[in-house]
């Protein structure tokens, strides 16, 4: 029988909800929380959140599956089969009441922490889950997949066991002002910042107000807590400043260079990032600035990724693992066997004839920041091994007036890591496209689809192609392609 998350009384207190029981339900608690009937286990609570589609219109298959209860409008009318109801006004405030009521109940000791940033925000915080499940087992709690937005963070909230010791939660935006309330229903103690580049920039006038509204994490921490920065990031002024703007609040920094005076005492250096030869990893040594302690520290530690915005996000991790006081040698040992999340830089070595394609899956997402680093990251790959390297990329969405001057501008990257073949989809990546020279360019279509057949004729053994996009370019399915080709092995 799966532990209680929630009784059913301090859950209908905390939603602000009135129970609809009828005398054959039993239900005395609920043992998790889902929104998504396909992945609902048996005595969760169904939240009938309205989305895309109406929670509302399944929470008859909810009980069906074996939910103890339904979070659900006050409207909604009972179907026969249906168990216990907790009927409120409006079931998103309800959930935000219940994420709430589960922040105040964690111990005093219990750290939490929030992540944010224009890239990398999710890899990190799989580095930190994992690292700090290393040294307190069983007493982790983070956000699962990209859920970071203005349902993902209050459900994560509300499905965090009592006993939880260290949480970190992952916040999103595309418009301004959509952190604040966020950071405010979380209350980390320490919040990171991961980097500020252009994304979303459709909604921003600049990148400096993208810097202001990641910012806006920051009005959540408490007295005392921290901010940790990315020092190397152009926008580091910015986030300083918002961050010294709330009471008590001290920074913390990492990054290449050296850690300026004023700096909190667990600011990390980086000393040297040596990328493995073939095993897609890079070896760390970092130092903590020691001032305020008696000797210095050094950590050498590995992380099963390439490129140096990894670097960054794992000397991010550091500066935090140290701020919640955990063993950061201890911790940090474990991210040598944690590669990116799915579609993040995921690599797969395809056996064809004549030998292998390394392919480097980055079809999740893109902006300019990351698609400049993903580009980076292949210069590191040894000619012996993949003596041709090939991008494949898509159109960066949501970039307004910009987006022609920031696909263009991806011609030094591509130049600058000896791309040996571009492959590019969509209006926006024409611009891109038509600035290489002609032994450069593969193929240019108007969507992914269209480069399915010059991609097809063109990889062989020995290649390295890395695929890129927004998700709204549709990359995956030359994801799919490239493994395809693996029946072509002998």
């Amino acid at each position: 029988m799966p532990e209680a998350l929630w009784q059913i009384d301090a859950l209908v207190a905390a939603a602000g909800g009135q129970a609809d029981a009828r005398p054959s339900d039993k239900s005395v608690s609920v043992s998790g929380i889902s929104i998504d009937t396909r992945t609902l286990g048996t005595g969760d609570l169904f939240v009938a959140l309205k989305d895309q589609r109406d929670g509302h219109e399944f929470v008859s298959a909810a009980f069906e599956k074996g939910a103890a209860a339904a979070l659900v409008s006050v409207k909604y009318q009972r179907q026969d089969g249906d168990g216990l109801l907790i009927r409120v006004d409006d079931v998103l405030l309800a959930l935000e009441r219940l994420g709430a009521a589960s922040r105040a109940r964690l111990s005093a000791g219990a750290r939490v922490i929030a992540v944010t940033g224009s890239a990398g925000k999710t890899t990190t915080k799989e580095m930190l889950r994992v690292a700090l499940e290393a040294v307190a087992p069983a007493h982790v709690h983070a956000s699962i997949k990209s859920f970071n937005n203005h349902w993902g963070v209050p459900l994560t909230l509300a499905r965090m066991p009592a006993q939880t010791r260290f949480a970190v939660f992952e916040i999103g935006m595309n418009h301004p002002g959509e952190i604040t309330p966020l950071t405010k229903l979380v209350k980390p103690h320490v919040a990171l910042v991961t980097t500020v580049e252009a994304a979303h920039l459709a909604a921003f006038s600049s990148i400096e107000d993208i810097a202001r509204a990641k910012a806006e994490i920051f009005q959540g921490l408490s007295v005392g807590g921290l901010a940790v920065l990315n020092r190397d990031n152009a926008y580091y002024g910015i986030l300083r400043e918002a961050a010294l703007a709330m009471p008590g609040v001290e920074i913390v920094s990492f990054g290449s260079g050296q850690v300026p005076d004023g700096e909190g005492a667990g600011s990390v250096s980086l000393r040297s990032a040596v990328p493995e030869r073939d095993a897609g990893g890079t070896q760390i040594c970092a130092r903590f600035d020691t001032r305020a302690t008696a000797s210095d520290a050094d950590v050498a530690f590995a992380i099963g990724a390439n490129g140096q915005h990894m670097v960054l996000n794992a000397l991010g991790v550091a500066a935090v693992l140290r701020a919640v006081g955990v063993d950061v040698a201890s911790a940090l040992r474990v991210l040598a066997g944690l590669g990116p999340p799915t579609g993040r830089g995921t690599r797969e070595a395809i056996a064809v004839d004549g030998g292998t394609i390394l392919l480097i899956d980055e079809s999740y997402n893109a902006n300019p920041a990351s698609m400049a680093a993903a580009l980076r990251a292949m210069s590191a790959l040894p000619r012996s091994l993949y003596p041709r390297r090939i991008a494949v990329v898509g159109d960066m969405l949501e970039l307004g007036d910009e987006a022609a001057r920031l696909h263009a501008g991806l011609a030094a990257a591509v130049m600058s890591a000896n791309i040996d073949l571009v492959f590019a989809a969509g209006p926006n990546m024409r611009h891109l496209y038509t600035l290489l020279s002609p032994e450069r360019q593969g193929a240019w279509a108007e969507t992914s689809s269209g480069l399915e057949a010059a991609l097809n004729e063109s990889l062989a053994a020995g290649d390295a192609v890395m695929i890129k996009g927004s998700n709204g370019s549709r990359m995956a399915p030359l994801v799919d392609l490239v493994r395809g080709l693996g029946t072509r092995a002998a």
